[in-house]
């Protein structure tokens, strides 16, 4: 009895990993989506829907770590089921533990969130260099404006500045 008992637990606990894993594996797809979507209205520069975009984003990004809690939880739990690591649990040591269709099942979860978790970091440092490269266009047409509006400065004798030679009567001196 007491070791149908333990398989009931074991199977429950499972159930609950692999529910909490995919429930992840879907929320990770739609991050993917927003970060996609992300990169064109970056480069479209709309930012009333980049801001929409990244609010949407955070609120995953809170889902998915709350749902991440509950993984640690759920693999310590099966991992000291199985006889795994259950203080630093491992999907993939349980997964060997666990043996036959059940440990094949984690081992493809575990697959395609380490795919997606690595095309989501790609993806983010491509947006990164795509904002970089926009603020650094921005900054550099703002000093452009702000050069042409103001009118550029050169430091004269003794220190003081003077304005450029876009005012009547300045020229360069012929002395030496």
């Amino acid at each position: 009895m007491e070791s149908t008992n333990t398989e009931s637990t074991k199977d429950r606990s499972f159930q609950r990993l692999v529910a909490n894993l995919e429930e992840m594996t879907k929320l990770y797809r739609q991050l993917l989506d927003l970060v996609r979507k992300e990169k064109q209205l970056l480069i479209d520069a709309d930012m009333v829907k980049l801001q929409e975009n990244n609010e949407t984003k955070e609120n995953l990004l809170f889902k998915i770590k709350s749902i991440d809690g509950l993984r640690m939880r759920y693999a310590a739990e099966l991992a000291s089921l199985v006889g795994a690591d259950h203080e630093n649990p491992r999907l993939l040591d349980i997964a060997k533990n666990l043996g036959g269709a059940e440990g094949d099942r984690l081992r493809v979860i575990h697959s395609a969130l380490d795919l997606l978790i690595k095309r989501l970091s790609e993806l983010n440092k491509e947006n990164e260099s795509v904002a970089q490269t926009a603020l650094k266009n921005l900054n550099g047409a703002l000093g452009n404006i702000k050069d042409t509006l103001s009118g550029k400065k050169t430091y004269g004798a003794k220190g003081q500045v003077q304005r450029g030679p876009e005012q009547a009567g300045h020229f360069v001196s012929k002395e030496g």
